[in-house]
């Protein structure tokens, strides 16, 4: 996360509806985090050499441009009835809305943005600008979506791999910042081989491995509580398919964090596919978390 003290929390805004729950939660975490807040719009018009002014003979207040001007008014409208007080600042910025976005990325807080925009398929869960921003993003991605449970814990998906160390840190400091548990889950499927060739076993004790699955996730940890003293961290080991068991914790969290890439991933992707999975099912808002480049 970008340490400066000036850093903003910024939201991308393009006047749909999850937008503007996205400013909503962006305005609340800007409040928690001391943070002012940057509304953007990415006005994609001019690089497609669309006229963007009004045309000849209509109003003054017609055309593209003013349309932007609109939304982002609008937004920051909705920002302060959220948040009283909060600093807050609009921008329109020409260029495609996901390389805005990321490239408001080095001198961020936090990105925040709707799951789905007005260019969004309506058959798509996430939307295309959300993932590419989760994807290449230099800090910290918070995207809106499922419902808000503000009493119930943080979720953060652990492996054991350094992205996911990364994501357990910005779990556990948010939990902290909301007064609330921190709810750190590990799946697993089978014994895992202990070397390579290994064949994973066809026969094993369920039990044993389970509690081998919970020291390991503990292991994982180890410091967590220490670095955060007032965390009060719960781990847990679920048998089960990664974005299945994280979905389904989900529903019972106020925030979802993932790492960008974990165990498993293939080299060179810049966001797996526990985090591609939870972007597109989790059933509350989902914080990204990349490590450096």
């Amino acid at each position: 996360m970008n340490s400066a003290n000036s850093a903003a929390v910024v939201v991308g805004v393009d006047g749909s509806p999850p937008a503007l729950r996205a400013v909503r939660l962006a305005a609340t975490e800007a409040a928690r985090r001391h943070r002012p807040l940057r509304i953007v719009h990415g006005f994609v018009w001019p690089l497609l050499h669309v006229p963007i002014a009004p045309a000849p003979g209509a109003p003054p207040g017609g055309g593209l441009r003013h349309r932007a001007e609109e939304l982002v008014q609008a937004a920051v409208a909705e920002a302060e009835a959220t948040v009283a007080g909060l600093s807050i600042s609009g921008e329109i910025i020409d260029g495609e809305a996901a390389a805005v976005l990321v490239g408001e990325s080095p001198t961020a807080a936090l990105i925040v943005l709707g799951d789905r925009g007005l260019g969004g398929f309506s058959a798509l869960v996430v939307g295309s600008v959300a993932v590419q921003v989760a994807a290449y993003a230099d800090c910290p991605v918070l995207v809106a979506r499922g419902a808000q449970r503000p009493d119930e814990p943080v979720l953060v998906a652990v492996d054991g791999s350094p992205a996911s160390r990364l994501a357990a840190d910005f779990a556990a400091e948010t939990a902290v910042s909301r007064g609330v548990p921190l709810l750190a889950v590990h799946a697993y499927r089978h014994p895992g081989s202990s070397g390579p060739g290994d064949m994973q076993p066809l026969v094993y004790d369920e039990a044993k491995l389970h509690g081998e699955q919970e020291r390991m996730l503990a292991g994982w940890l180890t410091g967590l509580t220490e670095q955060h003293r007032k965390l009060r961290l719960t781990c847990r080991a679920v048998h089960g398919r990664t974005g299945a068991v994280l979905a389904e914790a989900s529903g019972s969290a106020q925030l979802a964090v993932v790492g960008g890439q974990g165990r498993g991933e293939v080299t060179g992707l810049l966001l797996g596919s526990v985090s591609q999975s939870m972007l597109h099912h989790a059933r509350c808002p989902v914080a990204v978390v990349h490590g450096p480049r």
